[in-house]
């Protein structure tokens, strides 16, 4: 997928800038009847280069989706001295004006944008005229299905579109019910995506959304909304699909091949020095006054980092190392504390700066924010640990450690065995909280399981929290409480 999308780097570009142009800066929308529905939605091809482009809009918001899945958590912490807007979301005081909320919220609503206008320029295309009109329409619906999971996960209510409007309409857009979106649009859409998308892809196009992401996304979407029953019996097709756990939990984060057989979907980003990587390498790279300039040159040495304007964000606080049981192998790339030089021998984090950091982002670096390191949205150790969670749900708990064990056991600690059902729970719980560290995951779990308050209380959190604040801009383009209303308590 990344020749594809260095061949369409022009075609985006001029598509963003088509897109920013419109004079309110709320839900991005663009008339349909313009020039650029007219040039590019005529062959196959015309539609395949605007469905990369769909995904490649996926970067933006992805970039920060950690602050809101894990550093809003209790386990990730920020200790960055040139990003001081990462502890308002740490410590429960996010301001409304926040960059953080605006950019993704327009850049989920860009995703979402972009889906509709193909959708709508496809749906009466022939089939003899574009030969992929299928996979398409479940490619696009795929990817806004995504964006509104991730979207009411992280604000709640929010408007529904499900084709472009006009910047008037858009004004005037109230926001509608999560459970209306859900059964509207995520579900739906995932059903459909799951029905046409292919198995597999080969060669650029490997990356693309497929049948197992779907219905992995589906098995998720179910598991949050507490239909086990269904949560059970999409994650059970996932786990006959051919999808393995990688032998050793580390090659996860070797960045040798990304496309390996624990990959399910991932927000894909292009390295070679185009300035199209992501940031992740930087953000969590550690700094010399907050590490200790021996850390970090060994680690450049390490991994190939060769430029060092990093950020120090995304630490692990002290509870993760302790959750971890002696000999858990996951625990060192992970959660660590210093690093061991070419000689065996242990450099410590100098005190006064941050305590730790993750080495599940480092990878080589030239050009600052511009790492071959994904996203990953969902892969096969989660899958299984959710398809546990709904088995044991659905009181079919020694089943459920069949698959609890395939992931701990990965991590070298002896298997489970003759736990009850909620003891059973908490394992689970644990398990993703130690597997999925800084992978978007540990605040969702909470506020889906009913935990979040309990957790949090002590970290600053409210009861009404659960949600982010709608950004203040959106707020102000309707300007009508009753129409658009800010999310209670904020």
């Amino acid at each position: 997928m990344n020749t594809i999308m260095k061949n369409i780097i022009s075609m985006i570009i001029l598509t963003a800038v088509l897109m920013s142009s419109c004079s309110k800066n709320f839900i991005e929308v663009q008339p349909v009847s313009t020039v650029t529905t007219d040039v590019l939605y005529k062959t196959d091809k015309n539609f395949h280069d605007a469905l990369i482009g769909c995904y490649h809009l996926l970067q933006d918001p992805y970039e920060d989706f950690w602050q809101f899945g894990d550093l809003r958590a209790d386990d990730c912490g920020n200790y960055s001295p040139v990003n001081p807007n990462l502890n308002r979301v740490d410590d429960f005081v996010i301001d409304v004006n926040d960059a953080v909320l605006e950019n993704t919220w327009l850049g989920f609503y860009k995703v979402i944008y972009s889906t509709n206008l193909l959708l709508l320029n496809i749906k009466d295309m022939d089939v003899s005229v574009i030969q992929n009109k299928n996979q398409y329409i479940a490619e696009a619906e795929f990817i806004r299905a995504l964006a509104y999971f991730d979207l009411v996960r992280i604000f709640g209510d929010v408007p529904l579109i499900t084709e472009p409007i006009t910047i008037d309409e858009a004004s005037k857009k109230g926001r509608d019910k999560v459970d209306t979106i859900y059964n509207s649009v995520i579900i739906k859409d995932l059903i459909d995506a799951e029905n046409n998308l292919p198995s597999t892809y080969t060669g650029p196009d490997v990356g693309r959304a497929t049948k197992g992401a779907a219905t992995a996304l589906l098995g998720e979407v179910y598991l949050t909304r507490h239909d086990f029953a269904n949560a059970e019996s999409e994650l059970k097709k996932v786990t006959t699909m051919g999808y393995t756990l990688l032998p050793n939990y580390n090659d996860l984060f070797a960045y040798k091949d990304e496309h390996q057989s624990e990959y399910i979907f991932d927000i894909e980003y292009i390295d070679g020095g185009l300035g199209l990587g992501s940031e992740f390498t930087s953000d969590f790279m550690m700094e010399n006054q907050t590490a200790g300039i021996g850390v970090v040159t060994q680690l450049q040495r390490i991994y190939g980092i060769k430029v060092i304007n990093s950020r120090s964000a995304g630490s692990p606080e002290q509870q993760l190392f302790d959750a971890f049981s002696p000999g858990d192998l996951r625990k060192d790339i992970t959660a660590a504390n210093g690093v061991t030089d070419e000689n065996g021998n242990f450099i410590p984090m100098e005190s006064g700066g941050a305590p730790s950091f993750t080495k599940k982002y480092m990878t080589s670096l030239t050009i600052e924010n511009d790492s071959k390191a994904n996203w990953k949205v969902i892969r096969y150790a989660d899958v299984l640990l959710m398809y546990a969670e709904a088995l044991n749900e659905n009181a079919k708990t020694t089943e459920a450690l069949t698959y609890l064990n395939k992931v701990h056991q990965r991590a070298g600690l002896d298997p489970y065995s003759g736990l009850s059902q909620s003891e059973t729970r908490e394992k689970i719980y644990l398990e993703r909280r130690l597997e999925l560290y800084l992978e978007g995951k540990r605040w969702f779990d909470l506020v889906r399981t009913g935990r979040a308050y309990s957790t949090m209380q002590t970290h600053g959190m409210k009861p009404y929290m659960t949600v982010f604040p709608i950004p203040q801009k959106q707020i102000e383009v309707v300007n009508d409480p009753a129409v658009f209303p800010q999310n209670p308590g904020y």
